[in-house]
Protein backbone atom coordinates (compact mmCIF):
# COMPACT_ATOMS: atom_id res chain seq x y z
CA UNK A 1 0.00 0.00 0.00
CA UNK A 2 2.73 2.48 0.99
CA UNK A 3 4.59 1.83 -2.26
CA UNK A 4 1.42 2.39 -4.30
CA UNK A 5 0.84 5.70 -2.55
CA UNK A 6 4.39 6.85 -3.25
CA UNK A 7 4.08 5.88 -6.93
CA UNK A 8 0.84 7.89 -7.24
CA UNK A 9 2.45 10.79 -5.42
CA UNK A 10 5.41 10.71 -7.82
CA UNK A 11 3.09 10.54 -10.85
CA UNK A 12 1.10 13.52 -9.61
CA UNK A 13 4.30 15.48 -9.02
CA UNK A 14 5.46 14.75 -12.57
CA UNK A 15 2.11 16.08 -13.80
CA UNK A 16 2.70 19.31 -11.87
CA UNK A 17 6.11 19.75 -13.44
CA UNK A 18 4.57 19.20 -16.86
CA UNK A 19 2.14 22.06 -16.16
CA UNK A 20 5.08 24.18 -14.97
CA UNK A 21 6.96 23.51 -18.21
CA UNK A 22 3.95 24.33 -20.39
CA UNK A 23 3.20 27.60 -18.56
CA UNK A 24 6.76 28.90 -18.26
CA UNK A 25 8.28 27.97 -21.61
CA UNK A 26 6.83 31.05 -23.37
CA UNK A 27 7.84 33.52 -20.72
CA UNK A 28 9.32 33.14 -17.26
CA UNK A 29 10.61 36.63 -16.55
CA UNK A 30 9.74 38.89 -13.66
CA UNK A 31 6.45 40.09 -15.16
CA UNK A 32 5.27 36.50 -15.61
CA UNK A 33 6.43 35.57 -12.11
CA UNK A 34 4.75 38.52 -10.34
CA UNK A 35 1.71 39.31 -12.54
CA UNK A 36 1.25 36.38 -14.93
CA UNK A 37 1.38 38.85 -17.80
CA UNK A 38 -2.22 39.82 -16.85
CA UNK A 39 -3.49 37.12 -19.23
CA UNK A 40 -5.14 34.55 -16.94
CA UNK A 41 -8.72 33.53 -17.94
CA UNK A 42 -11.09 34.52 -15.12
CA UNK A 43 -12.84 31.13 -14.98
CA UNK A 44 -9.50 29.34 -14.55
CA UNK A 45 -8.61 31.62 -11.63
CA UNK A 46 -12.08 31.15 -10.08
CA UNK A 47 -11.88 27.37 -10.20
CA UNK A 48 -8.28 27.29 -8.97
CA UNK A 49 -9.09 29.56 -6.04
CA UNK A 50 -11.29 26.82 -4.59
CA UNK A 51 -8.27 24.61 -3.96
CA UNK A 52 -6.09 27.51 -2.83
CA UNK A 53 -8.69 28.65 -0.29
CA UNK A 54 -9.72 25.25 1.01
CA UNK A 55 -6.25 23.82 1.63
CA UNK A 56 -5.42 20.68 3.60
CA UNK A 57 -6.98 22.17 6.72
CA UNK A 58 -10.45 22.40 5.19
CA UNK A 59 -9.88 19.04 3.53
CA UNK A 60 -9.52 17.35 6.93
CA UNK A 61 -10.65 19.73 9.67
CA UNK A 62 -14.04 20.63 8.19
CA UNK A 63 -15.19 17.00 7.79
CA UNK A 64 -13.60 16.10 11.13
CA UNK A 65 -15.16 19.14 12.78
CA UNK A 66 -18.67 17.73 12.24
CA UNK A 67 -17.99 15.40 15.19
CA UNK A 68 -17.81 18.28 17.68
CA UNK A 69 -19.45 21.16 15.81
CA UNK A 70 -22.09 19.63 13.50
CA UNK A 71 -22.68 21.88 10.44
CA UNK A 72 -22.16 25.12 12.42
CA UNK A 73 -19.30 25.97 10.04
CA UNK A 74 -21.83 26.90 7.33
CA UNK A 75 -22.89 30.34 8.69
CA UNK A 76 -19.22 31.30 8.37
CA UNK A 77 -19.40 30.26 4.69
CA UNK A 78 -22.56 32.34 4.17
CA UNK A 79 -20.60 35.29 5.49
CA UNK A 80 -17.93 34.58 2.87
CA UNK A 81 -20.40 35.54 0.15
CA UNK A 82 -20.85 39.00 1.67
CA UNK A 83 -17.09 39.39 1.91
CA UNK A 84 -16.54 38.45 -1.72
CA UNK A 85 -19.06 41.08 -2.82
CA UNK A 86 -17.06 43.73 -0.92
CA UNK A 87 -13.86 42.53 -2.60
CA UNK A 88 -15.44 42.61 -6.05
CA UNK A 89 -16.93 46.09 -5.84
CA UNK A 90 -14.62 47.95 -3.43
CA UNK A 91 -11.12 46.49 -3.32
CA UNK A 92 -10.60 45.15 -6.84
CA UNK A 93 -11.49 48.49 -8.51
CA UNK A 94 -8.91 50.18 -6.25
CA UNK A 95 -6.17 47.66 -7.03
CA UNK A 96 -6.77 47.79 -10.78
CA UNK A 97 -7.01 51.58 -10.83
CA UNK A 98 -3.63 51.91 -9.10
CA UNK A 99 -2.15 49.09 -11.24
CA UNK A 100 -0.66 47.40 -8.18
CA UNK A 101 1.64 44.39 -8.10
CA UNK A 102 1.87 44.28 -4.30
CA UNK A 103 -1.44 45.39 -2.82
CA UNK A 104 0.39 46.93 0.16
CA UNK A 105 1.78 49.60 -2.17
CA UNK A 106 -1.60 51.26 -1.59
CA UNK A 107 -0.64 51.86 2.05
CA UNK A 108 2.55 53.61 0.95
CA UNK A 109 0.58 55.90 -1.38
CA UNK A 110 -2.00 56.65 1.29
CA UNK A 111 0.12 56.89 4.46
CA UNK A 112 3.83 56.34 3.84
CA UNK A 113 6.59 53.78 3.54
CA UNK A 114 6.40 52.63 7.20
CA UNK A 115 2.72 51.83 6.75
CA UNK A 116 3.41 49.85 3.58
CA UNK A 117 6.08 47.78 5.29
CA UNK A 118 3.88 47.28 8.35
CA UNK A 119 1.05 45.89 6.23
CA UNK A 120 3.45 43.73 4.28
CA UNK A 121 5.11 42.41 7.44
CA UNK A 122 1.79 41.41 9.01
CA UNK A 123 0.90 39.58 5.79
CA UNK A 124 4.26 37.81 5.77
CA UNK A 125 3.90 36.67 9.39
CA UNK A 126 0.32 35.54 8.92
CA UNK A 127 0.82 33.74 5.62
CA UNK A 128 4.13 32.19 6.56
CA UNK A 129 2.60 30.67 9.70
CA UNK A 130 -0.80 29.88 8.20
CA UNK A 131 0.43 28.32 4.99
CA UNK A 132 3.21 26.40 6.71
CA UNK A 133 0.67 24.93 9.14
CA UNK A 134 -1.55 23.91 6.24
CA UNK A 135 1.44 22.20 4.68
CA UNK A 136 2.29 20.69 8.07
CA UNK A 137 -1.06 18.88 8.10
CA UNK A 138 -0.29 17.23 4.76
CA UNK A 139 3.17 16.20 5.93
CA UNK A 140 1.68 14.96 9.22
CA UNK A 141 -0.79 12.66 7.46
CA UNK A 142 1.77 11.28 5.02
CA UNK A 143 4.17 10.66 7.88
CA UNK A 144 1.56 8.95 10.07
CA UNK A 145 0.24 6.68 7.33
CA UNK A 146 3.27 6.13 5.06
CA UNK A 147 6.70 7.28 6.21
CA UNK A 148 6.23 6.28 9.85
CA UNK A 149 5.64 2.67 8.78
CA UNK A 150 9.12 2.64 7.24
CA UNK A 151 10.82 4.14 10.28
CA UNK A 152 11.71 7.36 8.45
CA UNK A 153 11.98 10.74 10.28
CA UNK A 154 9.21 13.35 10.23
CA UNK A 155 11.40 15.99 8.59
CA UNK A 156 11.96 13.89 5.44
CA UNK A 157 8.49 14.32 3.85
CA UNK A 158 8.64 18.00 4.86
CA UNK A 159 11.90 18.48 2.95
CA UNK A 160 10.50 16.61 -0.08
CA UNK A 161 7.35 18.74 -0.23
CA UNK A 162 9.11 22.06 0.17
CA UNK A 163 11.74 21.13 -2.44
CA UNK A 164 9.06 20.19 -4.99
CA UNK A 165 7.08 23.40 -4.45
CA UNK A 166 10.23 25.49 -4.68
CA UNK A 167 11.24 23.84 -7.95
CA UNK A 168 7.94 24.15 -9.82
CA UNK A 169 7.33 27.77 -8.77
CA UNK A 170 10.95 28.89 -9.25
CA UNK A 171 10.58 29.90 -12.90
CA UNK A 172 6.94 30.64 -13.64
CA UNK A 173 5.77 32.00 -10.28
CA UNK A 174 2.15 33.14 -10.30
CA UNK A 175 1.77 32.28 -13.99
CA UNK A 176 2.39 28.62 -13.15
CA UNK A 177 0.41 28.70 -9.89
CA UNK A 178 -2.81 29.86 -11.58
CA UNK A 179 -2.80 26.72 -13.74
CA UNK A 180 -1.51 24.21 -11.19
CA UNK A 181 -4.28 25.35 -8.83
CA UNK A 182 -6.88 24.08 -11.32
CA UNK A 183 -5.28 20.64 -11.31
CA UNK A 184 -5.08 20.62 -7.53
CA UNK A 185 -8.68 21.73 -7.05
CA UNK A 186 -9.82 18.83 -9.22
CA UNK A 187 -7.97 16.21 -7.16
CA UNK A 188 -9.05 17.76 -3.87
CA UNK A 189 -12.76 17.63 -4.81
CA UNK A 190 -12.38 14.20 -6.39
CA UNK A 191 -11.09 12.76 -3.11
CA UNK A 192 -14.16 14.03 -1.22
CA UNK A 193 -16.63 12.78 -3.82
CA UNK A 194 -14.99 9.35 -4.14
CA UNK A 195 -14.98 8.85 -0.36
CA UNK A 196 -18.65 9.81 0.01
CA UNK A 197 -19.65 7.47 -2.82
CA UNK A 198 -17.58 4.61 -1.32
CA UNK A 199 -19.20 5.07 2.09
CA UNK A 200 -22.70 5.21 0.62
CA UNK A 201 -21.98 2.02 -1.28
CA UNK A 202 -20.69 0.21 1.81
CA UNK A 203 -23.64 1.35 3.91
CA UNK A 204 -26.10 0.65 1.08
CA UNK A 205 -27.87 4.01 1.34
CA UNK A 206 -28.44 7.10 -0.76
CA UNK A 207 -27.14 10.58 0.03
CA UNK A 208 -30.62 11.85 1.10
CA UNK A 209 -30.93 8.85 3.43
CA UNK A 210 -27.50 9.57 4.88
CA UNK A 211 -28.35 13.23 5.52
CA UNK A 212 -31.70 12.25 7.02
CA UNK A 213 -30.01 9.87 9.43
CA UNK A 214 -27.37 12.48 10.23
CA UNK A 215 -30.11 15.04 10.92
CA UNK A 216 -31.75 12.64 13.39
CA UNK A 217 -28.46 12.51 15.29
CA UNK A 218 -28.08 16.30 15.17
CA UNK A 219 -25.03 16.34 12.91
CA UNK A 220 -26.61 18.64 10.30
CA UNK A 221 -27.46 21.41 12.79
CA UNK A 222 -26.20 24.64 11.21
CA UNK A 223 -27.15 27.42 13.59
CA UNK A 224 -25.79 27.78 17.13
CA UNK A 225 -28.28 30.03 18.98
CA UNK A 226 -26.38 30.47 22.26
CA UNK A 227 -25.15 34.09 22.14
CA UNK A 228 -22.18 33.35 24.42
CA UNK A 229 -20.99 30.44 22.28
CA UNK A 230 -17.94 31.11 20.01
CA UNK A 231 -19.95 29.73 17.06
CA UNK A 232 -23.15 31.74 17.60
CA UNK A 233 -24.48 32.00 14.05
CA UNK A 234 -24.66 35.79 13.73
CA UNK A 235 -21.08 36.02 14.95
CA UNK A 236 -20.18 33.38 12.38
CA UNK A 237 -21.85 35.23 9.49
CA UNK A 238 -20.31 38.57 10.43
CA UNK A 239 -16.93 36.99 11.04
CA UNK A 240 -17.11 35.09 7.75
CA UNK A 241 -17.61 38.33 5.86
CA UNK A 242 -14.65 40.04 7.48
CA UNK A 243 -12.45 36.93 7.35
CA UNK A 244 -12.98 36.92 3.58
CA UNK A 245 -12.34 40.64 3.24
CA UNK A 246 -9.10 40.34 5.18
CA UNK A 247 -7.83 36.84 4.34
CA UNK A 248 -8.67 37.23 0.65
CA UNK A 249 -9.16 40.91 -0.17
CA UNK A 250 -6.23 42.15 1.94
CA UNK A 251 -4.08 39.09 1.27
CA UNK A 252 -1.34 39.32 -1.35
CA UNK A 253 -1.49 35.59 -2.06
CA UNK A 254 -5.17 35.52 -3.02
CA UNK A 255 -5.28 38.93 -4.69
CA UNK A 256 -2.14 38.34 -6.74
CA UNK A 257 -4.05 35.58 -8.54
CA UNK A 258 -7.01 37.89 -9.13
CA UNK A 259 -4.71 40.60 -10.46
CA UNK A 260 -3.48 38.24 -13.20
CA UNK A 261 -6.90 38.51 -14.89
CA UNK A 262 -7.09 40.51 -18.11
CA UNK A 263 -9.38 43.24 -16.75
CA UNK A 264 -11.25 44.45 -13.69
CA UNK A 265 -14.51 43.03 -15.03
CA UNK A 266 -12.92 39.60 -15.51
CA UNK A 267 -11.51 39.69 -11.97
CA UNK A 268 -14.93 40.62 -10.56
CA UNK A 269 -16.59 37.71 -12.38
CA UNK A 270 -13.92 35.43 -10.97
CA UNK A 271 -14.51 36.55 -7.37
CA UNK A 272 -18.32 36.41 -7.53
CA UNK A 273 -18.23 32.96 -9.14
CA UNK A 274 -15.86 31.74 -6.44
CA UNK A 275 -18.26 32.87 -3.71
CA UNK A 276 -21.04 30.66 -5.08
CA UNK A 277 -18.71 27.70 -5.57
CA UNK A 278 -17.54 27.94 -1.96
CA UNK A 279 -21.06 27.29 -0.67
CA UNK A 280 -21.40 24.15 -2.78
CA UNK A 281 -17.92 22.86 -1.94
CA UNK A 282 -18.25 23.40 1.81
CA UNK A 283 -21.61 21.60 1.85
CA UNK A 284 -19.82 18.74 0.10
CA UNK A 285 -17.11 18.60 2.78
CA UNK A 286 -19.60 18.82 5.65
CA UNK A 287 -21.63 16.04 4.03
CA UNK A 288 -18.41 14.06 3.86
CA UNK A 289 -18.01 14.59 7.60
CA UNK A 290 -21.53 13.28 8.20
CA UNK A 291 -20.77 10.27 5.98
CA UNK A 292 -17.60 9.51 7.94
CA UNK A 293 -19.47 9.57 11.25
CA UNK A 294 -22.28 7.45 9.82
CA UNK A 295 -19.72 4.91 8.62
CA UNK A 296 -18.11 4.77 12.07
CA UNK A 297 -21.49 4.35 13.78
CA UNK A 298 -22.79 1.67 11.40
CA UNK A 299 -19.61 -0.42 11.23
CA UNK A 300 -18.28 0.08 14.75
CA UNK A 301 -15.11 1.68 13.42
CA UNK A 302 -13.32 3.33 16.38
CA UNK A 303 -12.74 7.03 15.90
CA UNK A 304 -9.07 8.04 16.37
CA UNK A 305 -8.19 9.45 19.79
CA UNK A 306 -5.21 11.11 21.44
CA UNK A 307 -3.40 9.98 24.59
CA UNK A 308 -6.13 11.55 26.74
CA UNK A 309 -8.83 9.55 25.00
CA UNK A 310 -10.32 12.55 23.16
CA UNK A 311 -11.38 12.13 19.53
CA UNK A 312 -8.95 13.86 17.13
CA UNK A 313 -11.08 15.41 14.39
CA UNK A 314 -8.19 15.93 12.00
CA UNK A 315 -7.55 12.15 11.91
CA UNK A 316 -11.13 10.96 11.23
CA UNK A 317 -11.04 11.38 7.43
CA UNK A 318 -7.62 9.75 6.84
CA UNK A 319 -8.30 6.90 9.28
CA UNK A 320 -11.54 5.89 7.59
CA UNK A 321 -10.25 6.51 4.04
CA UNK A 322 -7.34 4.16 4.69
CA UNK A 323 -9.69 1.61 6.28
CA UNK A 324 -12.31 1.44 3.51
CA UNK A 325 -10.10 0.30 0.62
CA UNK A 326 -6.71 0.85 -1.04
CA UNK A 327 -8.43 2.93 -3.70
CA UNK A 328 -9.96 5.42 -1.24
CA UNK A 329 -6.59 5.58 0.54
CA UNK A 330 -4.77 6.49 -2.67
CA UNK A 331 -7.41 9.05 -3.68
CA UNK A 332 -7.28 10.57 -0.19
CA UNK A 333 -3.50 10.95 -0.35
CA UNK A 334 -3.69 12.55 -3.79
CA UNK A 335 -6.32 14.97 -2.47
CA UNK A 336 -4.16 15.79 0.52
CA UNK A 337 -1.10 16.31 -1.66
CA UNK A 338 -3.11 18.56 -3.98
CA UNK A 339 -4.43 20.54 -1.01
CA UNK A 340 -0.93 20.93 0.39
CA UNK A 341 0.56 22.10 -2.87
CA UNK A 342 -2.30 24.54 -3.59
CA UNK A 343 -2.05 26.19 -0.18
CA UNK A 344 1.71 26.64 -0.32
CA UNK A 345 2.75 27.36 -3.92
CA UNK A 346 0.83 30.61 -4.31
CA UNK A 347 1.80 31.75 -0.83
CA UNK A 348 5.49 31.16 -1.51
CA UNK A 349 5.16 33.27 -4.65
CA UNK A 350 3.20 35.99 -2.82
CA UNK A 351 5.72 36.17 0.02
CA UNK A 352 8.45 36.64 -2.55
CA UNK A 353 6.43 39.33 -4.33
CA UNK A 354 5.61 41.43 -1.28
CA UNK A 355 9.21 41.24 -0.01
CA UNK A 356 10.61 42.27 -3.38
CA UNK A 357 8.22 45.20 -3.83
CA UNK A 358 7.56 46.44 -0.30
CA UNK A 359 10.97 45.91 1.28
CA UNK A 360 13.46 45.71 -1.59
CA UNK A 361 11.70 48.40 -3.64
CA UNK A 362 11.48 46.73 -7.06
CA UNK A 363 9.04 49.44 -8.17
CA UNK A 364 11.13 52.33 -6.77
CA UNK A 365 14.85 51.64 -7.06
CA UNK A 366 15.24 50.97 -10.77
CA UNK A 367 16.96 47.60 -10.45
CA UNK A 368 17.95 45.96 -13.71
CA UNK A 369 15.99 42.89 -14.84
CA UNK A 370 19.03 40.74 -14.10
CA UNK A 371 19.40 42.05 -10.54
CA UNK A 372 15.67 41.67 -9.90
CA UNK A 373 15.88 38.06 -11.06
CA UNK A 374 18.79 37.30 -8.73
CA UNK A 375 17.16 38.95 -5.70
CA UNK A 376 13.80 37.31 -6.45
CA UNK A 377 15.36 33.85 -6.49
CA UNK A 378 17.26 34.43 -3.24
CA UNK A 379 14.09 35.59 -1.49
CA UNK A 380 12.13 32.64 -2.91
CA UNK A 381 14.62 30.11 -1.53
CA UNK A 382 14.80 31.88 1.84
CA UNK A 383 11.04 31.64 2.35
CA UNK A 384 11.06 27.98 1.35
CA UNK A 385 13.59 27.33 4.12
CA UNK A 386 11.46 29.28 6.62
CA UNK A 387 8.49 27.11 5.64
CA UNK A 388 10.51 24.04 6.51
CA UNK A 389 11.53 25.42 9.91
CA UNK A 390 7.91 26.25 10.88
CA UNK A 391 6.60 22.83 9.78
CA UNK A 392 9.18 20.91 11.78
CA UNK A 393 8.93 23.17 14.84
CA UNK A 394 5.11 23.00 15.05
CA UNK A 395 4.78 19.25 15.46
CA UNK A 396 4.85 19.18 19.31
CA UNK A 397 2.11 21.87 19.42
CA UNK A 398 -0.51 20.07 17.27
CA UNK A 399 -3.12 19.63 20.02
CA UNK A 400 -6.34 21.03 18.49
CA UNK A 401 -8.12 21.24 15.17
CA UNK A 402 -5.83 23.24 12.91
CA UNK A 403 -8.68 25.23 11.41
CA UNK A 404 -9.23 26.82 14.87
CA UNK A 405 -5.51 27.51 15.21
CA UNK A 406 -5.39 29.19 11.80
CA UNK A 407 -8.36 31.44 12.52
CA UNK A 408 -6.81 32.38 15.86
CA UNK A 409 -3.66 33.46 14.02
CA UNK A 410 -5.72 35.35 11.43
CA UNK A 411 -7.62 37.22 14.13
CA UNK A 412 -4.38 38.66 15.48
CA UNK A 413 -2.47 39.28 12.24
CA UNK A 414 -5.15 40.39 9.77
CA UNK A 415 -6.92 42.73 12.22
CA UNK A 416 -4.34 45.52 11.79
CA UNK A 417 -4.62 45.19 7.99
CA UNK A 418 -8.39 45.53 8.24
CA UNK A 419 -8.04 48.66 10.37
CA UNK A 420 -5.44 50.26 8.09
CA UNK A 421 -7.38 49.70 4.86
CA UNK A 422 -10.69 50.77 6.41
CA UNK A 423 -9.09 53.97 7.67
CA UNK A 424 -7.52 54.68 4.28
CA UNK A 425 -10.66 53.98 2.26
CA UNK A 426 -13.35 55.54 4.42
CA UNK A 427 -11.65 58.62 5.86
CA UNK A 428 -9.69 61.52 4.43
CA UNK A 429 -7.55 61.88 7.52
CA UNK A 430 -3.78 61.62 7.57
CA UNK A 431 -1.70 59.68 10.07
CA UNK A 432 1.80 59.93 11.43
CA UNK A 433 3.51 57.25 9.43
CA UNK A 434 5.97 56.35 12.20
CA UNK A 435 3.05 55.63 14.57
CA UNK A 436 1.41 53.03 12.31
CA UNK A 437 3.72 50.13 13.31
CA UNK A 438 3.17 50.97 17.00
CA UNK A 439 -0.61 50.93 16.63
CA UNK A 440 -0.50 47.75 14.53
CA UNK A 441 1.43 45.92 17.27
CA UNK A 442 -0.53 47.23 20.25
CA UNK A 443 -3.93 46.28 18.80
CA UNK A 444 -3.33 42.50 18.63
CA UNK A 445 -1.62 42.57 22.03
CA UNK A 446 -4.76 44.10 23.57
CA UNK A 447 -6.90 41.53 21.72
CA UNK A 448 -4.80 38.69 23.06
CA UNK A 449 -5.30 39.93 26.61
CA UNK A 450 -9.06 40.21 26.01
CA UNK A 451 -9.20 36.65 24.66
CA UNK A 452 -7.21 35.43 27.66
CA UNK A 453 -9.08 37.18 30.48
CA UNK A 454 -12.61 37.91 29.19
CA UNK A 455 -13.91 34.38 29.98
CA UNK A 456 -12.74 34.84 33.59
CA UNK A 457 -14.24 38.32 33.88
CA UNK A 458 -17.59 37.86 32.13
CA UNK A 459 -17.90 34.24 30.98
CA UNK A 460 -17.87 35.42 27.35
CA UNK A 461 -15.66 33.49 24.92
CA UNK A 462 -14.39 35.30 21.85
CA UNK A 463 -14.71 33.60 18.49
CA UNK A 464 -13.69 34.91 15.08
CA UNK A 465 -15.21 38.30 15.95
CA UNK A 466 -11.92 39.11 17.66
CA UNK A 467 -10.73 40.03 14.16
CA UNK A 468 -13.27 42.89 14.08
CA UNK A 469 -12.24 44.18 17.49
CA UNK A 470 -8.61 44.10 16.40
CA UNK A 471 -9.45 46.08 13.26
CA UNK A 472 -11.49 48.60 15.25
CA UNK A 473 -8.68 49.16 17.75
CA UNK A 474 -6.25 49.74 14.86
CA UNK A 475 -8.70 52.18 13.25
CA UNK A 476 -9.06 54.15 16.50
CA UNK A 477 -5.31 54.12 17.04
CA UNK A 478 -4.71 55.56 13.57
CA UNK A 479 -7.36 58.19 14.23
CA UNK A 480 -5.54 59.28 17.39
CA UNK A 481 -2.16 59.22 15.65
CA UNK A 482 -3.34 61.79 13.14
CA UNK A 483 -4.77 64.31 15.63
CA UNK A 484 -3.71 67.82 14.63
CA UNK A 485 -2.79 66.89 11.04
CA UNK A 486 -4.53 68.35 8.01
CA UNK A 487 -6.90 66.14 6.06
CA UNK A 488 -5.83 64.47 2.83
CA UNK A 489 -8.12 63.06 0.11
CA UNK A 490 -8.41 59.27 0.41
CA UNK A 491 -6.91 57.26 -2.43
CA UNK A 492 -9.61 55.47 -4.37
Amino acid sequence: MELTILICFAAYTVLLFLVMWLTSRKGSGNDAFFRGGRKSPWFVVAYGMIGASLSGVTFMSVPGGVYAGDFTYMPLVFGYVIGYAVIAFLLLPLYYKLNLTSIYSYLEQRFGIASERTGSLFFIISRLLGSALRMYLVVFVLYEFVFHEWGLPFWLPAVIFIAIILLYTFRGGIKTVVWTDTLQTTFLLLAAVVTVVAILKQLDMSLPQLLERSAEKGYTRMFETDVSHPKYYWKQILSGAFITITMTGLDQDMMQKNLTCKSLRAAQKNVLTSSVLFIVVNILFLSLGAALLAYAAETGFPLPTNESGNVVGDKIFPSIAFHISPFTAVVFVLGMVAAGYSSADGTLTALTTTTCYDFLGFDRKGFSEKKQLRLRRLVHVAFALLYLVVIIAFRPFHTQSLIDTLFDIAGFTYGPLLGMYAFGLFTKRRVRDWAVPVVAVLSPVICYLLKLFMPQWTGYHFGFELLLINGLLTFLGLLLSGVGMKQKPAAR
